[in-house]
């Protein structure tokens, strides 16, 4: 594991705890979930661009999901 995807995933794991909290208090349940998938996803992915790629994309799945949702 390289030094670009450690930072990475602190960074993508700093961003859903943020989710986490953000959804937790809002009763958002698709943002909360999302957060805790961000924080533990990394743990899981070894490279930085898988990494960066999953992030990107469960970043915009809560704002994806309400849309559909309403």
């Amino acid at each position: 594991m390289d030094s670009t995807a450690l930072l990475l995933g602190l960074l993508i794991s700093s961003i859903g705890f943020g989710y986490f909290l953000y959804g937790r208090k809002q009763s958002m349940i698709a943002t909360k979930y999302t957060g805790i998938t961000l924080m533990v996803m990394p743990y899981f992915l070894q490279d930085s661009t898988p990494i960066l790629i999953a992030g990107i994309l469960l970043l915009l799945a809560p704002r994806v999901i309400e849309r559909l949702m309403s």
